[in-house]
């Protein structure tokens, strides 16, 4: 098939976390939102489906494809930024790490991120990446507008009553151009980490509201056959700007949370029964910390040991009795995990997908090491999980079908009919979306 973006060697694909794989039929990359619909209306013309591939740090095959995959490599950067009115219209491809610096030289930010800046903008919106702080939405809530690219090439700018379904789409409505983003002044965190006993955290839903009511950004890491906690507050702060030193930011976050880490869990893995106490060791290793930076630089951490994840979201004050459930059951089926399971919280949205639609919301995320058999983990945290009225988080690892799924989100129907109207040929469908939202 002719296309007019720039014609990418390699041909086979596969995601971050080697969970799905694709051959398509052809790869693209356009250098402008011109070539991206020409590309596009080629490929429908020719009965071929289409996908956009993003960083591929879903752990779902989401973006997996048969027929035209499409590199958003050269659509990036900010097409314009207004302080004035705080919005920022971005390419789609732009990767969440070059995008913070690139806000902050508009004297903007998000106001919120997660915590790996890897993927692009429209993968990340696209998944539903979400972020902590019980008064702030996901990155879906930050959408002010977005431009798609329909089966015919068509560049649909999405009406306000759209951008609700939009801001979440699953890349099922169409291919993302750009994105219109409701920014907030740039601004400095002060970052605190620090040990602290299970119980001053999670004994019950009060210790927990308290907890993450005290702090703009708030999130924890239980390591699983202990009682310990590593707890990360962020808030907002005047300054001055105290970044780690570069030798302690090294030690940390390279050499003990990624070498390190991975060293034990590679030993973890051939050794099972040690585990329990490798983790009583890391719970207790791992020291306070605090600084302040930028924004951007604080959200994110870099994460190099791969691993294969779950996560669901659940009603906030259900999360310290869901983290029981799952001790529990550690304890009675022997099973080992060295990975520590993550907190996080959002508040409330109107997203129609967003896992925090109308209520809000705690994250579990339940982790293995990628040398380690997840499935029996998996399926009891998902149980759990999912007893509490949980819903699974659109980029990890979950079992759900579209009947599970309907009875979810109270806005699904109206999302499948919004597909109907915009991709009735299902140009921009694969296997995963077949199973998530059906035919």
């Amino acid at each position: 098939m002719a296309t007019t973006g720039a014609t990418a060697r390699r041909r086979t694909w596969s995601n971050w976390a080697g969970t799905a794989t694709a051959s398509p039929a052809d790869v693209v990359a356009p250098a402008s939102v011109e070539e991206l619909q020409r590309d596009v209306a080629r490929a429908a013309a020719a009965g071929l489906r289409v996908k956009a591939l993003g960083s591929g740090h879903s752990f779902t095959p989401i973006a997996v494809t048969d027929g035209l995959a499409i590199r958003p490599d050269r659509l990036r950067g900010i097409v314009s930024a207004d302080p004035a009115t705080g919005t920022a219209t971005v390419l789609a491809g732009t990767p969440l790490h070059e995008l913070g610096p690139a806000l902050w030289e508009h004297g903007l930010a998000m106001p919120n991120l997660g915590d790996i800046d890897v993927q692009t903008l429209a993968g990340a919106l696209a998944t539903g990446t979400h972020g902590t702080g019980r008064r702030l939405g996901g990155l879906g809530t930050q959408v002010a507008g977005m431009q798609l690219v329909l089966a015919d090439g068509t560049l649909y700018d999405c009406p306000a009553d759209v951008v609700p379904a939009a801001a979440i789409g699953l890349g099922a409505l169409g291919v993302v151009a750009t994105v219109t983003l409701r920014c907030v002044p740039a601004f400095l965190l002060r970052a605190r980490e620090r040990p602290a006993g299970f119980d001053e955290v999670l004994r019950d839903p009060a210790t927990f509201d308290r907890f993450t009511a005290a702090h703009d950004h708030a999130e924890l890491y239980w390591f699983p056959h202990t009682r310990r906690l590593l707890t990360k507050r962020n808030d907002r702060a005047d300054g001055p700007v105290r970044p780690l030193p570069g030798w302690r930011r090294r030690f940390d976050d390279e050499f003990l949370s990624n070498t390190v880490f991975g060293w034990t869990n590679q030993v973890c893995a051939a050794r099972p029964s040690w585990i329990p106490r490798v983790n009583a060791v890391a719970a207790r290793a791992l020291g306070a910390r605090e600084f302040t930076d930028r924004s951007y630089r604080v959200f994110a951490t870099p994460r190099r040991v791969v691993f294969r994840e779950t996560e669901y979201a659940v009603p906030r004050d259900a999360v310290p009795a869901v983290i029981g459930e799952i001790e529990d059951w550690l304890r009675r089926s022997g099973e080992n995990v060295a990975f520590p399971i993550e907190v996080r919280v959002a508040a409330a949205d109107d997203v129609w997908l967003s896992t925090a639609f109308g209520r809000d919301s705690g994250y579990v995320a339940v982790h293995q090491y990628a040398g380690c058999d997840h499935t029996r983990y998996f399926d009891a945290a998902e149980s759990i999980l999912r007893d509490a009225g949980g819903r699974p988080h659109w980029g990890k690892m979950h079992s759900l079908g579209a009947d599970d799924l309907a009875a979810l989100y109270p806005r699904f129907d109206d999302f499948r009919a919004l597909r109907d109207r915009l991709d009735p040929g299902r140009t921009f469908t694969n296997p995963y979306l077949r199973r998530v939202l059906g035919d």
